[in-house]
This record gives structure tokens, C-alpha cells and sequence, in this order.
């Protein structure tokens, strides 16, 4: 089996003919290449979005929250780890980037609010240094799934305080969900059986951006 390197992770695949056609593009244009790196489990069955696709995702769930908010009065964001904090910090940055206002950015750990948990880690990560009270509160996420890590996220926030409101944003939405929660800004909605995987990887903890779905490995 080839290993194709997608930026940061290795994925195995049958041979190159049965590559998706835009990573045969980008191996030959040498945005890709063959190599060994991580391996991810499953195969890589296309690449979704690429940096430059999701620094434009990003910007427009920007734009679009603050004509929500009319402005940042009021405003904060609250990443979901891991991948979630990085995204909210981008948001915060692009909003002072327009608004030449800093606003509150914090990441939460939602792992002892899990439904599916019967253990609870005594390590939290979690660190917002500020007051959600009467706060518009912009809960963001890498994929939104069934809605069970966002209900996480919400009991986690309402610990902590009354928010004004609390929104959510997500950089995929894969559809399944399985609770009346509903994101308020999507990068891209992105219709996959539940036997596919979404692997968001991010810079600030991969080394690259992309977004790739995969098949669940055979066992």
C-alpha cells in the first residue's frame, strides 16, 4: 500500500489509482508527497478543505457573528478542546483584527459534562478568566456531530454563570444529530455516514490546516 502524507498525517491506501482525484492533483503538484509521518486509522477517502479554505471559512463565521452581535458589546468566545480553542482564538483574532477591539477568548474542557463518561479525569483544562454573566457567549467547535458535546459545553457554561445567550459555531457540521441543538454559524455543512470520520487538523496542534473525511478502518 502507498503511504500519502496529507500535510501532517499518513493515511494507507490500496495504490495511487484509487487515490480521490484532488489529492492526485496535489501529489503531482507537489503539495502533497510520499513519505512516512502519523498514521491515522481508516482511509482517506477526500480531502474537504485546505488552509486556504478554511482561513476563508473562518473569516466569514467572523463576519457573520458580529452582524449577529451588532458589533462586540457583550462578547466572548469559548473554545471546546482541542481543536475548538484554536478556532475561537482565530475568530477573537480576526474580530480585533476589523473591530480594533479585543474580546474575551477562553477553552473549555467539557469532559466531566459528558453523557458517555462514567469517569471524570482530575485534570481540567479549562481556563476562561473572565465572567459569563450577561455575556453573548460563542461557544466554537471543530465538528459538530450529535449535539452531545455541545449540551456538554452549555451545562459546563451555565456552571459558570447567566449568559445573555449562548451561540454556536462550528467549522463542520456532519449532520446525525441526535438533540434539538442547531449550530448558529457553519463553516460547511458537510453531509457523511456515520461509519465516516471527520479529522480537522489545525496548525497550532497538527502543523497544517485541512479538513479530510475517512472510512472507519476495517477491522
Amino acid at each position: 500500500k502507498a503511504r500519502v502524507l496529507l500535510k501532517n498525517d499518513v493515511t494507507l491506501v490500496p495504490d495511487f489509482d484509487n487515490l480521490p482525484l484532488d489529492v492526485k492533483k496535489k501529489l503531482k503538484l507537489g503539495l502533497y508527497t510520499i513519505g512516512e509521518s502519523k498514521q491515522v486509522e481508516g482511509n482517506m477517502r477526500a480531502v474537504i478543505m485546505d488552509e486556504n479554505n478554511m482561513k476563508r471559512a473562518v473569516a466569514r463565521i467572523t463576519y457573520e457573528i458580529l452582524e449577529r452581535n451588532k458589533g462586540t458589546q457583550d462578547l466572548c468566545v469559548i473554545g471546546i478542546f482541542s481543536r475548538g480553542v484554536a478556532l475561537a482564538r482565530r475568530i477573537a483574532d480576526k474580530i480585533s483584527e476589523l473591530e480594533n477591539e479585543k474580546i474575551p477568548c477562553g477553552a473549555l474542557d467539557i469532559t466531566a459534562f459528558r453523557d458517555d463518561r462514567k469517569t471524570v479525569s482530575d485534570a481540567d483544562r479549562t481556563n476562561i478568566d473572565f465572567d459569563v454573566n450577561n455575556k453573548n457567549v460563542v461557544i466554537v467547535d471543530d465538528v459538530f456531530y450529535t449535539g452531545r458535546t455541545t449540551r456538554a459545553a452549555i451545562d459546563a457554561i451555565m456552571e459558570r454563570g447567566r449568559p445573555q445567550s449562548v451561540q454556536l459555531a462550528v467549522l463542520i457540521d456532519r449532520g446525525h444529530r441526535e438533540l434539538p441543538i442547531r449550530p448558529d454559524y457553519v463553516g460547511k455543512n458537510l453531509p457523511t455516514s456515520r461509519e465516516e470520520c471527520v479529522k480537522v487538523s489545525v496548525s497550532e496542534t497538527d502543523g497544517s490546516d485541512s479538513v479530510a473525511i475517512y472510512s472507519a478502518q476495517e477491522e
